[in-house]
């Protein structure tokens, strides 16, 4: 499988530190390749995917890089914020030398929020989890049953799903919506082995991949839909949804 990788560091000496670890499981592991593109400035980056030609698999990049005026900032945070804005969805690594952006890595959907000096051992645990990710990902389908015949619905389509009384709607990433007749606790327990998923009440359950921002009172979903939170039920859903997108080691 190949990747358009893109390295984004101010500092070369990083850069070829990154490049060689990935060029170290080219060959280890075999079947996968990384198709490397580097970048010395986040603005380089930026502007590379704003011309529309260029759209990465994976961006490794630093947090902490020179500002506009010359000055260190989190110029890498910014970066993704924006990226994310754009409705870039790449799978973004942060390489850092501190945690003070762990929380905001949570907001950007970061994969990976990896402490400096990054060693081969946790990079090669990293990738090996995301290629393991990426292949059960081409493979997960549940099925299901539709006025009388049984139809399989691929996971990765499911936006969220919302109970109308014993009959669950399932509103896909296309625009098309499946009626199942089914309780939601059998629906979600289909779901369950997805750690994508999440229930919010009785009445709905969220792909976590498809949601663009949460606070206390609502959750807003691509493509503008909003569910708005039962009492009490922010903290654990943002707990749920940080660990499911920034596993910090």
């Amino acid at each position: 499988m190949t990747y358009l990788t893109a390295l984004c560091d101010d500092e070369t000496v990083e850069l070829n530190k990154t490049e060689k670890i990935l060029g170290a499981y080219e060959q280890e592991r075999g079947g996968v390749e990384f198709v490397i593109e580097r970048f010395e400035s986040a603005d380089d980056l930026l502007c590379r995917i704003e011309d529309k030609n260029y759209a990465p698999d994976l961006i490794f990049m630093d947090i902490f890089m020179p500002g506009e005026e010359g000055e260190q900032e989190s110029r890498g945070m910014k970066t993704a914020k924006k990226l994310r804005s754009m409705g870039n969805r790449a799978k973004l690594f942060f390489l850092t030398t501190s945690r003070e952006y762990a929380l905001e890595a949570f907001d950007v959907e970061a994969s990976q929020y990896l402490l400096k000096p990054v060693t081969q051992e946790k990079m090669f645990d990293v990738l090996d989890r995301l290629l393991k990710e990426r292949e059960k990902e081409r493979k997960r389908y549940i099925l299901l049953k539709f006025e009388g015949r049984i139809a399989r619905v691929a996971v990765d389509d499911i936006v969220w799903c919302e109970a109308q009384g014993k009959t669950q709607c399932l509103h896909l990433s296309d625009g098309g919506e499946c009626m199942a007749r089914m309780t939601m606790t059998d629906l979600y327990a289909l779901l369950l082995p997805y750690h994508k998923f999440v229930r919010i009440g009785a009445a709905f359950t969220v792909n976590l991949e498809y949601v663009d921002s949460l606070n206390a009172h609502e959750i807003c979903l691509t493509g503008g839909r909003k569910i708005y939170l039962p009492r009490g039920t922010y903290k654990g859903l943002r707990e749920q949804y940080f660990n499911y997108y920034c596993q910090i080691p």
